[in-house]
């Protein structure tokens, strides 16, 4: 079991690069599976959870070679040699860790296919809702069998079935069900649609573009004809936004500081943070350099006396990832920040509107909870505390930055589960601490070689 133990900081000036987009990983992995030849991935995120994904498409007949990888965490460069669509049997049930978006699109993937093939992940996975994917995939003519003690949920057994192409309106707005319907519909003989109640994340489109498969939006409605093999390609993971968020808002509610994130993705179905920051008072500036495929640029930010906000409802499917680390900037803002329209945080690796508000009342916060969300009254001085992660990576992270800024020691228990997105934040965490006082800037490094 590991702890972070945490003190505040008088300054924060920093450049540095946080690891891959975690979402682009989990789909470069599947789909340059899929392709028509080799592909190389740079970049990849070394997490558990993606690494788990890249060892699905193993299972799957998929053959990986390892380019570079970072002793004790895992490869970051890495070539894949495809498929052309015709996966093998795996020689045993398919272990997705944590990761509900492993499972979701390794689901989609594996429900058309000529094979049983089953996948199940740890206890906290095994308790979050596939339904929202079974159902829709039942609909194309998937068999899966949900074998979790809580109806459901995971284990998934997923039978042999020949699929047919759908329109399926969503009832919420997730990119992973989008996500898990398009891979299905691959291999449907026709067109899948998909309408979507609020725009979300569209790196499964733009990813999908990457490999030469054609999806056309109208609106709201994303359509993929089957029979399309994805054409090998090499593809190069941005840094991933949901890591750098966690310094973004250090550095927004630090008056003084400096913060430039470098070659972060800039997809703006990912940029709601910013946004969000910027509205709270935060002066930033983007800078996009590269804007083929997925915007990759740098974030420059400087610290100022934050006020609170209200997260408006179209912003929520797209900032659900951040809501714990905004509900830190949050009580670090003078006035209230009020969160709705958040329940699905409810389902996430805890509950986390729960696990927000208990942990910020510990911290000395005035926080209201409510079913879908929770209103927070800022400027309270917060106080160091023992801090439970319940085994969340976002909530271990977001709990760090807010000792960055309290008074005593604040110690976050169980941090292990933060590899499952961003191995070396440990890190990049004792380097800020280590350069508490000093106002010139210095570089972090991103995961430890040694």
């Amino acid at each position: 079991m590991s702890d972070f133990r945490v003190t505040a900081i008088s300054k924060l000036h920093a450049e540095f690069s946080v690891p891959g987009d975690k979402s682009m990983s989990h789909r470069a992995a599947i789909l340059g599976g899929l392709s028509n030849g080799v592909c190389t991935i740079r970049n990849f995120l070394p997490s558990e959870d993606c690494v788990n994904t890249l060892n699905a498409m193993k299972a799957l007949g998929c053959q990986v070679e390892i380019l570079e990888e970072l002793p004790g965490y895992g490869p970051v460069n890495l070539r894949i040699h495809g498929q052309s669509m015709k996966l093998s049997p795996p020689a045993a049930p398919i272990d997705c860790g944590n990761s509900g978006t492993g499972m979701r699109l390794l689901a989609g993937l594996l429900a058309g296919q000529t094979f049983t093939s089953e996948l199940f992940g740890d206890a906290s996975l095994s308790s979050r809702p596939m339904g929202r994917i079974t159902v829709p995939l039942a609909q194309m003519g998937a068999t899966i069998e949900t074998l979790g003690e809580k109806p459901g949920c995971a284990p998934l057994r997923i039978h042999p079935a020949t699929l047919a192409p759908i329109h399926y309106e969503m009832p919420m707005a997730s990119a992973q069900v989008k996500s898990a319907v398009l891979l299905a519909g691959m291999f449907a003989d026709g067109k899948t649609s998909v309408t979507q109640p609020a725009v979300t994340r569209d790196h499964t489109e733009r990813m999908l573009a990457s490999f030469r498969v054609s999806t056309r939006t109208e609106g709201n409605t994303i359509s993929i004809y089957g029979g399309q093999v994805p054409e090998s390609c090499d593809f190069t993971v941005p840094g991933d936004i949901s890591s750098a968020a966690f310094w973004l808002v250090a550095a927004a509610a630090l008056p003084g500081s400096r913060l430039l994130i470098k070659d972060v993705g800039l997809n703006p179905t990912r940029t709601a943070i910013l946004k969000v920051l910027t509205r709270m008072g935060a002066h930033m500036t983007e800078i996009v350099h590269q804007s083929e495929g997925e915007p990759i640029g740098h974030i420059e930010i400087h610290g100022a006396a934050l006020k609170g906000t209200t997260i408006l409802e179209s912003e929520v499917p797209n900032l659900i990832d951040e809501i714990p680390v905004i509900a830190v900037a949050a009580a670090l803002a003078e006035g209230t920040t009020s969160i709705r329209n958040a329940r699905e945080l409810r389902v996430k690796e805890t509950d986390r509107i729960t696990t927000v508000v208990d942990n910020l009342r510990a911290m000395g916060a005035e926080v209201q909870e409510f079913e879908d969300g929770m209103d927070i009254q800022g400027g309270a001085k917060l106080h160091g505390a023992v801090i439970d992660s319940f085994g969340d990576h976002r909530i271990a992270m977001a709990f760090a930055i807010a000792g960055l800024f309290a008074k005593g020691e604040t110690v976050i228990r169980n941090t292990e589960c933060v590899n499952t997105s961003y191995p070396g934040f440990a890190h990049h965490l004792q380097a800020v601490l280590a350069h508490r006082s000093q106002p010139a800037d210095f570089n972090l490094p991103t995961v430890s070689r040694a």
